[in-house]
C-alpha cells in the first residue's frame, strides 16, 4: 500500500525541508489540540469543588485563546507546505510525462491509445499529487495525532479506561487491509475505462463531420453511452467499497464511546477518576473520530495513488524503440544517401512492407517516388527519419550508417511534409515559424511565395495573424498543404521530403511550386512521393514501387521508353489533364 511513498522517495528527498517543516507544524498542531479539553476538564473540577475564581477562569480563557491562535498559525504553515508539495510533484511529473511522450517514436503511439495517455496525464497524475499532499497529511494525522491522543488518555486520565475504549480498534485495521487490496484493483479498472472513454471522445470530436455526413449521430451516441455506462459501473464498484469505510469506522468508534462512557462512569463511582477527567476523556474520544476516519481515507488515497503511479510509471519507463548510440559519428552534411538491400516491416505488420530496396542519391539531386496506393512510398521516405528500428540492409548518409548518426543531427537536416497535414491552433505566422522560430516577416513571406500561398494569404481576414483553428479547420485542404510546405521551406533544409504533399492543389499551383523548388533548392536534396507524375518529371531519378519492391527506375524519359506502369500512368494522366483543360476552356468561353 505504501509503495507509492517509496516510489516518490526521490521527491521527498528533494523537498526534505518543505516536508520536515510541514509535518513538524502538523504534529505541533496535534499536540496543541490536546490542551483545550484538559483545560476544560480542570475548570470543571474546580467548579465541582467550588474553588473556581474569576482569576483562574480568566487564566483558562486566555490559555485557550492563545492555544487556538497558535494552532491557526501553524495550520496555515503546514497546509501551505504540504499542499504546495502536492502541486509541485504534479508539475514535475507532468513535465516528465510530456517530455517522455515527445521522445517516443511512432511504434509507441501505435501500441497506446491517445485517450488512455490523456487519462494518465490528468486523473492519474492528480491522484499521485493527492498522495503527496493530502496523503501525507492523513498519514501523519492518523498516526502521530492518534498516538498523542492515546498518550493523553492513558497517562493523563486512566490507562485502564483507555485500554477498554480502544478494544474495537483492531477490527478497523483488519477491515482496512481487506478493503485496500480490493480498492487498488477496482480503481485501476476504473481508470482504464476512463481512458477508453477519453479515446472515444477524441475520436468522435475529430470525426464529427464524417459522423454527420453519414447520419451516424445516433449510432455514435449509443457507442459513447455504452462506454460511459461502463465507466459508471466501474466507478460505482469503487464507490460501493468507499461507502463501507465510514460505517465501519463509525461502528467501531461508537463502540469505543459506549465502552468508554460505561466504564468511565463506573470508575467515577469508584473515585478512580473525577467527573472532569470523564468529560476530558469523552472529548478525547471525540477527537479520535478524525484519526479513525483518516486511517480509512489513508488506505483509500494510498491505493488510488499507488494504482495511478503504476500507470504513469508504466509510460515513463518505456524505452524509445529508436535511440542514439552512446558515441554518435559526427557527420558534417548529408552529401550522399544510399540504401543497400533495405527490407523493412512495421511492428504490427505480418509481411515485409519494403523488399530489397537499393538506391543512391547525391547532394543536390531530386528523387521521385511513385506507385500504386499502398505500394510503400511513404514507408520508404520515412526510413530517412529513422523513427522505426531499421530492418535488414543498410541506410548510409555520407557513408555513415543512419544508426550511428544522432537523431537531433539527422532531423536537423530534414524538412518533412507528411500526407496528413498537422497544423496547430495558432496563427498562420506561428504555424510557419514552427520551422524556424526566429524567422522575420520577410523570411516568412519568401517561404509563403515558394509554397504558392501568397495569393491565398490576401484573402484571409487577418493575413499572417489569422487563426487557423484546431488542426487548421478554417483552411481548405490545399491551403493547409501550402502552409505546411511553407513551414518546411522556411528552414531551408538540406533534405526536403514531400510525402504526397501536393495532392490537394490544382495542376497550375503544383507546377508553380515545383518550379520554385527547382529554382530555390539548387544544390540541396529533395525527395518527392506523389500520384501525379507531373510533379516529378524534372527529378534526376525516379523509382516505381509495387508491393514494397522497385519494379521500374530511371529518368522520366527512360521510364517512358520502357513502356511499363510509369508510361501507362503518364498517358492516362495526360488524357485526364487534356479533358480538364478542355472543360476549363469551354467554361471560360
Amino acid at each position: 500500500m505504501f509503495s507509492v511513498l517509496k516510489n516518490l522517495g526521490w521527491f521527498f528527498r528533494q523537498e526534505k525541508k518543505r516536508y520536515l517543516i510541514g509535518l513538524f507544524m502538523l504534529i505541533i498542531c496535534g499536540i496543541g489540540e490536546l490542551f483545550p479539553p484538559r483545560l476544560l476538564g480542570s475548570a470543571i473540577d474546580e467548579i465541582v469543588r467550588g474553588s473556581i475564581t474569576w482569576a483562574s477562569l480568566a487564566k483558562y480563557i486566555v490559555l485557550m485563546i492563545v492555544t487556538l491562535i497558535l494552532i491557526y498559525i501553524f495550520t496555515y504553515i503546514w497546509m501551505h507546505k504540504l499542499f504546495g508539495g502536492a502541486n509541485l510533484v504534479e508539475r514535475i511529473l507532468r513535465s516528465r510525462y510530456m517530455n517522455q511522450l515527445l521522445r517516443m517514436t511512432p511504434p509507441f503511439f501505435e501500441r497506446n491509445r491517445t485517450g488512455d495517455l490523456m487519462a494518465r496525464a490528468t486523473n492519474d497524475l492528480r491522484a499521485v499529487a493527492n498522495t503527496a499532499g493530502f496523503g501525507m497529511l492523513v498519514m501523519t494525522d492518523s498516526t502521530a495525532y492518534l498516538t498523542v491522543i492515546l498518550f493523553a488518555m492513558g497517562f493523563l486520565i486512566s490507562w485502564k479506561l483507555t485500554l477498554a475504549a480502544i478494544l474495537p480498534l483492531p477490527f478497523i485495521a483488519i477491515a482496512m487491509k481487506i478493503y485496500g487490496k480490493v480498492i487498488h484493483e477496482r480503481y485501476t479498472d476504473a481508470q482504464d475505462a476512463f481512458g477508453d472513454m477519453n479515446d472515444q471522445v477524441l475520436e468522435s470530436v475529430a470525426g464529427v463531420r464524417v459522423i454527420r455526413a453519414y447520419v451516424q449521430e445516433r449510432s455514435d451516441e449509443r457507442r459513447f453511452q455504452a462506454i460511459a455506462d461502463d465507466v459508471y459501473r466501474k466507478n460505482m464498484r469503487v464507490a460501493k467499497l468507499d461507502a463501507l469505510f465510514e460505517p465501519t469506522i463509525r461502528l467501531c468508534v461508537g463502540l469505543s464511546y459506549v465502552i468508554g462512557l460505561a466504564f468511565g462512569i463506573y470508575l467515577v463511582f469508584k473515585n478512580q477518576i473525577t467527573l472532569g477527567d470523564l468529560v476530558s476523556f469523552n472529548m478525547y474520544l471525540g477527537m479520535m473520530i478524525w484519526p479513525m476516519f483518516a486511517i480509512g481515507e489513508l488506505i483509500n488515497i494510498m491505493q488510488r495513488g499507488s494504482a495511478s503511479l503504476d500507470r504513469v510509471e508504466e509510460t515513463l519507463s518505456v524505452v524509445p524503440d529508436v535511440q542514439d548510440v552512446s558515441r554518435p559519428t559526427p557527420v558534417e552534411s548529408p552529401d550522399t544517401i544510399v540504401l543497400k538491400g533495405v527490407t523493412f516491416r512495421y511492428p504490427t505488420s505480418t509481411v515485409d512492407n519494403l523488399k530489397d530496396i537499393s538506391l543512391s542519391i547525391r547532394r543536390g539531386q531530386t528523387l521521385g517516388v511513385v506507385g500504386r496506393t499502398g505500394s510503400g512510398k511513404s514507408t520508404l521516405l520515412k526510413q530517412l527519419l529513422h523513427e522505426y528500428p531499421t530492418g535488414t540492409g543498410e541506410i548510409l548518409i555520407s557513408d555513415t550508417p543512419i544508426e550511428q548518426i544522432a537523431k537531433d543531427r539527422l532531423h536537423g537536416w530534414i524538412g518533412y511534409v507528411p500526407q496528413e497535414q498537422i497544423l496547430f491552433s495558432k496563427s498562420v505566422r506561428e504555424n510557419i515559424q514552427f520551422g524556424k522560430h526566429q524567422a522575420d516577416d520577410g523570411t516568412i513571406m519568401n517561404a509563403i511565395a515558394t509554397a504558392a500561398f501568397d495569393k491565398d494569404l490576401h484573402t484571409l481576414s487577418d493575413g499572417l495573424d489569422t487563426l487557423v483553428g484546431e488542426k487548421g479547420v478554417s483552411l481548405s485542404g490545399g491551403q493547409k498543404q501550402r502552409v505546411s510546405l511553407a513551414r518546411a521551406f522556411i528552414s531551408d533544409p538540406e533534405i526536403l521530403i514531400l510525402d504526397d504533399a501536393l495532392s490537394a492543389v490544382d495542376a497550375r499551383t503544383e507546377a508553380r511550386i515545383v518550379e520554385n523548388i527547382r529554382e530555390q533548392r539548387a544544390g540541396k536534396t529533395t525527395l518527392i512521393s506523389t500520384h501525379r507524375l507531373s510533379a516529378i518529371e524534372h527529378a534526376d531519378w525516379i523509382i516505381v514501387l509495387d508491393e514494397g519492391r522497385i519494379i521500374e527506375e530511371g529518368t522520366h524519359a527512360e521510364l517512358l521508353s520502357q513502356g511499363g506502369w510509369y508510361r501507362e500512368q503518364f498517358e492516362r494522366q495526360q488524357v485526364e489533364n487534356n479533358l480538364t483543360n478542355e472543360e476549363e476552356a469551354s467554361y471560360d468561353s
